[in-house]
């Protein structure tokens, strides 16, 4: 009889705990919801998250808080989200870190494709190859070929490890067969700050970050990494039409939520961000910062969870060879 009443106890406890998850899923949101960025304030993924937040939190009735994060390569950020509670209140807006931070980090505070649920893929931004304004070299082909002449005098500015900016400045340097010296940074402004200062020579960061820069004449650009020329740099040529065959890469960013969030919250986050992609701010924004929202079928969970797949084989690869880790 005891066990008997033990075991409808039990029955009854996981019966209420599941009309009180269904009932939450049902009425969410109810409170301000926390986005958190792996990146500083004021860096290319922030300026991604803002704007999508500010448009997901009208459809949503309910704020949307972008929190930074930053540091150890977007894994603190990650880490924080990934022991969050699972209630859909706290949600990680991450780029293609999340795929790479897989290989780059010997150890994670986390399991990248076991801690977290997806909500959707958000858009993919195209890097560009740049350099300090009065660097020698006048188009792609002269730029590798002095680089390759001058290895070892020529420094690769980055945002730091397992920064957008590392990871193309790695596929670069192998894509070119020639190791160069790099020069870690605490984020993208500092970076910026040197290569506009001249105290290093080149760098591969997001159109997000280099745009103005580039239109201004601040800085010179090299190549678009994206398969066809960007409409607000249209004198800007592809890295595969100036001679780098088969560079094309872009950042891409999804929305993620801890393990075990329920699936209706999972969904409402994605049609909410669905509704955001199709913002006409959010669109002339974007395409501002060189880059477009993703479409209707990307904003998915199925979708993000492919892409990050898919990305983690793609990349491990590129990682091993450059020999480029953090513990």
């Amino acid at each position: 009889m005891k066990i008997l009443k033990a075991m409808l106890g039990m029955t009854a406890a996981v019966a209420v705990s599941l009309l009180a998850n269904g009932a939450s899923a049902q009425t969410y949101p109810e409170r301000t919801i926390t986005m958190v960025v792996p990146f500083s304030a004021g860096g290319p993924t922030d300026t991604v998250a803002r704007l999508v937040a500010e448009s997901m939190s009208k459809d949503l009735g309910q704020q949307i808080v972008v929190e930074n994060v930053g540091g150890a390569g977007g894994t603190l950020g990650a880490g924080r989200v990934a022991s969050a509670s699972p209630d859909g209140y706290t949600i990680l807006l991450h780029h293609i870190g999340m795929a790479t931070s897989a290989t780059l980090y010997r150890k994670l505070a986390y399991d990248t494709l076991g801690a977290f649920e997806y909500v959707g893929l958000v858009t993919e931004v195209p890097m560009t190859i740049v350099a300090r304004k009065d660097f020698e070299p006048a188009d792609l082909k002269s730029l590798i070929e002095y680089v390759k002449a001058n290895k070892d005098s020529v420094t690769v500015a980055n945002a730091g490890i397992g920064a957008a900016s590392h990871l193309c400045g790695m596929m670069f340097m192998s894509a070119i067969q020639t190791p160069l010296t790099t020069v870690p940074y605490k984020g993208t402004g500092p970076a910026m700050t040197d290569l506009l200062g001249g105290q290093v020579d080149v760098m591969c960061d997001q159109t997000t970050n280099t745009t103005k820069q580039i239109k201004g004449g601040t800085i010179k650009a090299y190549a678009v990494t994206s398969p066809k020329r960007l409409d607000i740099m249209k004198d800007i040529p592809t890295a595969v039409e100036a001679g780098l065959p088969g560079f094309e890469v872009g950042i891409w960013h999804g929305i993620y939520t801890p393990k075990g969030t329920p699936a209706e919250v999972n969904e409402r986050l994605s049609k909410s961000l669905q509704v955001a992609l199709k913002d006409q701010n959010v669109a002339a924004r974007f395409a501002e910062l060189g880059t477009a929202p993703s479409p209707e079928a990307d904003a998915t969970p199925a979708a993000l969870k492919a892409k990050l797949e898919s990305e983690i084989a793609r990349w491990k690869p590129v990682i091993d060879g450059a020999g480029e880790y953090a513990d």
